[in-house]
């Protein structure tokens, strides 16, 4: 029997959540992700050794303030990591908006295309990278500008089918729906454990894939975030899994039989346990704001989308949650190429 690893990979694609080239090699996912976390980890690794000198070589060459310095330095850095991993990939790289631009359109669209123009100068197309953007609604409006110039967007911190619907509308390349922020909010409120069937962040990934596969939506769904196996064997067929290298290496291990979980057209015999974690909460109020299911096929507008996201206590906690920790990871790497460039 091969492998739960191979056996996945015939029903999925399979995505490196991670920047470790030796794992990157040795595990030969389609895909691979960068974020201010992976930057920062490679100012320590070994295999960025070089990379790291370059980019610190580079930045101190240039003149100006030294804050923007060492921030033109962290981006060089961030795109020099992009591409270690696409000279071990077939696929796509995801480079991340910075994440502090999060509810920013204009400031958010201007970076993203400032990355396609430094992998462009350093000989990589925009056909291999995908722009990740936080799923807010402003992200969601940069999407829509760069998906319409031929950028391709990963959005990212995802956690409802707002989300998720939203970002397709803007016609998003691809959705990474979260797991494990879901399971981990919902375990703490709750103060218990959940079984794979059971578990929040599944049931809302197996929903808004359902979704999308029901109403012929082509954004890919890549579910992201896990936390355990089961979580990961229970979406087995999503379009796409980005995995960390510990939970590949345990599917490597383990050649149980593997049953697919996920197919178009096939649903969940059960309906979501939570309504907010789909789009089924409305409010008519008093006042005369008025927030209406929309239309099939409708796009989701500003107010209802805030509304949803105000009454989705989960959603809201953990998209600013997500940003913060993404924005002090960035602030934190410009610290360290800062001092290393003095």
């Amino acid at each position: 029997m091969t492998s739960k690893l191979e056996q996945l990979r015939t029903m999925s694609t399979i995505v490196a959540d991670t920047g470790d080239l030796e794992a990157v090699a040795r595990l030969k996912p389609v895909d691979c992700t960068t974020n201010p976390t992976i930057v920062l980890k490679a100012l320590e690794s070994e295999p960025y050794k070089e990379v790291v000198q370059e980019a610190l070589l580079w930045g101190r060459k240039c003149n100006g303030d030294p804050s923007r310095v060492a921030a033109a330095t962290a981006d060089r850095l961030a795109i020099s990591v992009g591409i270690e991993l696409l000279r071990r990939v077939p696929g796509y790289v995801s480079t991340e908006v910075d994440a502090n631009l999060s509810y920013n359109v204009a400031a958010s669209t201007a970076k993203a295309r400032q990355i396609i123009a430094d992998y462009k100068q350093r000989g990589v197309e925009r056909d291999r990278v995908l722009i990740k953007l936080a799923s807010t609604w402003e992200g969601i409006r940069a999407a829509e500008i760069l998906q319409r110039e031929g950028v391709k967007c990963n959005m990212t911190l995802l956690l409802n089918r707002a989300q998720a619907i939203a970002s397709a509308d803007a016609g998003a390349f691809l959705i990474s729906p979260f797991v494990g922020r879901i399971y981990d909010w919902y375990k703490k409120v709750e103060g218990r454990d959940f079984t794979a069937e059971e578990d929040p962040g599944v049931r809302s990934v197996r929903d808004i894939y359902n979704h999308f596969k029901t109403e012929g939506i082509e954004t890919i769904v890549m579910a992201a975030s896990f936390r355990n196996i089961g979580q990961i064997e229970a979406l087995a067929g999503c379009d796409r899994l980005t995995i960390a290298p510990s939970l590949l290496d345990a599917l490597e291990s383990n050649s149980d039989p593997l049953q697919r979980a996920l197919k178009p057209g096939v649903h969940p015999e059960q309906p979501l346990r939570r309504p907010a974690d789909a789009i089924c909460h409305w409010f008519v109020s008093e006042d005369a704001v008025d927030i209406k299911h929309p239309a099939p096929g409708a796009p989701i507008d500003e107010v209802t989308f805030r509304w949803i996201m105000n009454e989705d206590a989960m959603a809201t906690e953990k998209l600013a949650e997500g940003i913060r920790i993404f924005a002090r990871d960035l602030q934190a790497l410009r610290a360290r190429i800062g001092k290393q460039l003095q």
